[in-house]
């Protein structure tokens, strides 16, 4: 008993052991809190570094973007500038294009009655050849029958019958122009663009007449001239 330390007859070892490690055990208690801390502490700084490295990787791109964004703006401007700046010359160039349109139309209408009144003046004149064939027709035909005189002819022969030919006895109808210089004239002021045909259509009378009235040789008018295209 008399071992013991405080008379609990422990050796005095032992309960120095017992003391050095609950001590060591009040120590650790702490360090591990520490350690377990330290590894939160770390943890958590992980995961932030990652957040900051996403975030300032996402406001890079956004940054990015923006800039192409305002370089595509600038080319842009400068393409809406460049229009802006060529628009009147655009413009221009459309008018004269749509004036040479215009002509081209009007030319090729004109050319159509140009044509138009030439097919009608071939006819025409086809038709006046026609009646001067015709006229000329009766003529030999009436030279190429001989006349049978009364010494000729016996009171027992036959007085031959008078030839039956249409053409023999068709009076040929040379053409006339109407009768139309009895009222007074009517005039037209030949403008840029006229022509003798055109104007014939347009007044409804043959371009034959016209230069019959105005004494024209040919179809060629000028402008300023005062042409008859018809009576009243």
């Amino acid at each position: 008993m008399s071992g013991l330390p405080g008379g609990n007859g422990y050796p005095e070892g032992r309960f120095a052991r017992e003391k050095q490690m609950e001590m060591a055990m009040k120590m650790r208690l702490p360090l591990a809190l520490c350690l377990v801390c330290g590894i939160s502490v770390v943890s958590s700084g992980c995961v932030m570094k990652e957040q900051y490295e996403a975030e300032k990787n996402r406001a890079l791109n956004f940054q990015r973007l923006l800039a192409q964004e305002e370089k595509r703006t600038g080319e842009l401007d400068a393409e809406a500038k460049r229009l802006k700046r060529d628009l009147p010359e655009l413009e221009a160039k459309n008018r004269e294009l749509t004036a040479q349109l215009q002509a081209v139309r009007e030319q090729a209408s004109r050319i159509k009655e140009e044509n138009e009144a030439l097919r009608e003046s071939a006819a025409i004149k086809a038709k006046e050849e026609m009646n001067r064939s015709l006229e000329s027709k009766p003529k030999s035909r009436s030279k190429a029958v001989p006349k049978a005189s009364p010494s000729q002819l016996s009171p027992s022969q036959p007085v031959p019958p008078a030839p039956t030919d249409p053409l023999a006895f068709e009076k040929p109808t040379a053409p006339t122009f109407p009768d139309l210089e009895k009222g007074s004239p009517i005039y037209h002021d030949v403008k840029p663009g006229d022509t003798l045909f055109r104007v014939a259509r347009q007044y409804g009378v043959q371009v034959d007449h016209i230069k019959e009235w105005n004494h024209l040789r040919d179809t060629i008018i000028e402008v300023g001239q005062k042409l008859i295209v018809g009576y009243q």
